[in-house]
């Protein structure tokens, strides 16, 4: 297999004991001291395939915009991109569209798609200069009035740090060594000139982003052990936004006057503090995140994992919007906190990301994003809503719709989620700490190859099957995560029941295993719900979050202020139902799982999962603004429901457009 160099060429480092440090594993690229042992480390790109429904995701975004941006979006992803070394867009644009187009590349093991990214890595490899810096060289004065080509924005910090992704995901799938000689001397570059030109010097993003910039640091220390990175990483975490105070604070917990916190730089800079604790191993670090995401959850939370951000946070009413690069950047910084900390807080986290705020914003065929979604969500029109940042017609899909970043930043989602599903272990093992069909092919104990196939239609069903595949009889442990919401659960090896211990919602299983071997762990998922705004109701079960299915009306327009036709969506059945509480105290849903899961789930017409249930209509509930109305509190909606009860159909939050995601509650 193609991906079978990426692993066997992964950097051997051994431990002395004398050191006193703990375990680090042997076979991949993982942290050296003096920055701590991780407890998991990633995997080289290409090491785990998607199977199921998550390879027909891959297939989609081949298919879609993610294969085709190059000719969709010419004016800034063609040939005169300035990544390419053309007079275009010299800014991040074209480097977000690579960073989802190399993982989905090699994840698919395609040579088309590997070729159109190749000719991005070949530019900035082939054009460094002498100095170390690299990226396109800032323009004439003439080319002022071109997005991305103003002189300042090329000599900008951020758009470096997207290509340096792409080039960290590239080396993890080839081993192209020109890739370390190219950081090396960047940094060596950034090195010279941060103390005079501060990483906000030219925007603030790169100010508010600097945690992408240190992680690269660190990756490339653990692989060269050049000291120059570490006083590197000291000067980058000094000029980067102080993530680790805004999130030990209150500025999150603002509601009037609104924070002055963009959605996207919160979503990026979660993972900040956590990098830079990898070698300032204070609980304060870690602590902060923790209680950043809980003040997000408390004053601008919905019940699908994301807060109220349509461009700055703005509360948590379920009509506020949130942005796609929000959930892709969100996905990004748990992907990098899980292997540092082991805490499954943040698997669990980015599954309900993934499996709930990601389907929901492109459409089925990949070729048009919404740029802000609304949890209750009964229209989507190019109309006035209570947006922050209300303009370009930000709640249809389409794609110059909206501002372009998130066209070419949302093709990371998918492939880079994929690629965190399994990761290697400090004791030499494999771990499967975020769930879906996949199987995972990597070196364990001393050095054996073994693949482990997941069978599974999870997170529709609990059921998940891997089967170990060895040349032969090999020793090592086997991780497996134990979500928090899941308080019952059964394991088999070989179809015999297994008694085991939950250290920090991880099952360890150490032993030796044989080719056909098989592990069956059964997730038990039970409703459960949880209040927001206005007392609204969340129902949950398992990963997934369930919301009201509604009749839609697609329709196709075209005006003059975008040069693409885009689409709206408006409701063709009722939707302003409220749910009494005693439906909730009893548990009163009615739970019906399709036997066979569609190849694409996420629609009205393939939703594997209905829920039914009673509600009533509630006549004062109606549309303001383009949106659902205010919602209810539940201290006078007993007087203003209808007198009938209907019953109305859940499905997964994923599988809808228009929804009810957050119900008001009333009382008899």
């Amino acid at each position: 297999m193609k991906y079978f160099f990426a692993i066997t060429m992964a950097l051997v480092f051994s431990l002395s004991n004398s050191f006193g440090q703990k375990n680090r594993n042997i076979h991949y690229i993982t942290n050296q001291p003096p920055l701590i042992a991780q407890p998991y480390t990633a995997l080289p790109l290409g090491a785990i395939r998607a199977n199921g429904f998550l390879l027909e995701m891959l297939k989609i975004q081949a298919k879609g915009l993610t294969g085709h941006l190059d000719s969709i979006y010419e004016v800034v992803c063609g040939d005169n991109n300035g990544w390419l070394g053309g007079t275009g867009d010299g800014w991040e644009r074209g480097p977000y569209w690579i960073d989802g187009l190399v993982p989905l590349a090699y994840l698919l093991d395609d040579d088309v798609l590997k070729a159109k990214a190749q000719k991005w890595i070949e530019w900035s490899i082939n054009n460094q200069q002498e100095d170390g810096y690299f990226g396109p060289r800032p323009l004439p004065e003439k080319y002022d009035h071109i997005p991305g080509t103003q002189q300042g924005m090329r000599n900008d910090w951020w758009p470096k740090m997207v290509m340096l992704k792409v080039l960290q995901q590239y080396y993890m799938a080839t081993g192209d060594e020109r890739v370390i000689k190219l950081m090396t001397n960047y940094f060596r570059y950034q090195m010279k000139m941060l103390p005079n030109n501060e990483l906000g010097y030219v925007t603030f993003w790169a100010n508010r982003r600097g945690g992408d910039n240190l992680a690269l640091v660190y990756w490339l220390y653990n692989i060269t052990k050049d000291k120059f990175l570490l006083d590197l990483s000291e000067i980058i975490h000094k000029q980067t936004y102080d993530w680790t105070d805004v999130f030990s604070g209150n500025d999150i917990r603002t509601l009037n006057p609104l924070p002055n916190l963009h959605c996207v730089n919160v979503a990026q800079g979660l993972k900040e503090p956590i990098i830079y604790y990898q070698n300032h191993p204070e609980a304060k670090y870690v602590e902060s995140v923790k209680n950043g995401l809980d003040a997000l959850k408390e004053v601008h939370g919905f019940v699908n994992g994301m807060y109220g951000g349509d461009e700055r946070l703005h509360g948590n009413d379920p009509t506020q919007g949130s942005e796609l690069c929000s959930a892709v950047e969100m996905m990004y910084s748990f992907e990098n906190i899980i292997p540092i900390t082991g805490d499954i807080y943040y698997a669990d986290y980015l599954e309900k990301i993934a499996y709930n705020v990601l389907p929901t914003q492109t459409t089925d065929d990949y070729m048009y994003k919404q740029y802000f979604q609304q949890v209750n969500q009964i229209k989507v029109t190019d109309d006035e809503r209570n947006f922050f940042d209300d303009r370009n017609g930000r709640n249809v899909f389409g794609t110059t719709t909206g501002y372009p970043c998130c066209l070419t930043n949302m093709h990371q989602g998918w492939p880079k989620f994929i690629q965190s599903t399994w990761f290697a272990t400090d004791d030499n093992g494999l771990a499967a700490l975020v769930y879906g069909p996949t199987t995972v092919t990597a070196k364990v104990g001393k050095g054996e190859l073994v693949s482990i196939k997941t069978e599974t239609v999870y997170p529709f069903k609990e059921k998940i099957k891997f089967t170990i595949q060895t040349k032969e009889a090999v020793k090592f442990p086997f991780h497996m995560r134990i979500p928090e919401w899941c308080k019952s659960f059964t394991l088999k090896v070989n179809r015999t029941n297994l008694d085991v211990q939950v250290k920090n919602g991880i099952v360890v299983l150490d032993r030796e295993w044989k080719h056909g071997d098989k592990v069956e762990l059964d997730l038990g998922m039970d409703f459960r719900f949880s209040y927001w705004h206005e007392m609204s109701l969340g129902i949950e079960r398992g990963p997934l979050v369930y919301a009201l299915k509604i009749k839609e009306e697609w329709r196709e327009v075209s005006n003059d202020k975008f040069d693409d036709t885009f689409w709206e969506i408006i409701a063709q059945s009722p939707w302003n139902y409220s749910i009494w509480n005693k439906t909730v105290e009893n548990v009163d849903f009615k739970l019906e799982i399709s036997d066979k899961i569609q190849p694409n789930p996420w629609n009205l017409e393939n939703a594997p999962i209905t829920v039914k249930t009673k509600a009533r209509r509630m006549p004062i509930w109606t549309e303001n603004r383009n949106m659902a109305g205010k919602t209810p509190s539940p201290s006078s909606s007993y007087r203003i429901v209808e007198d009938n009860e209907e019953e109305i159909t859940l499905i997964p939050y994923g599988c809808t457009t228009l929804r009810i995601a957050q119900f008001p509650i009333y009382r008899k």
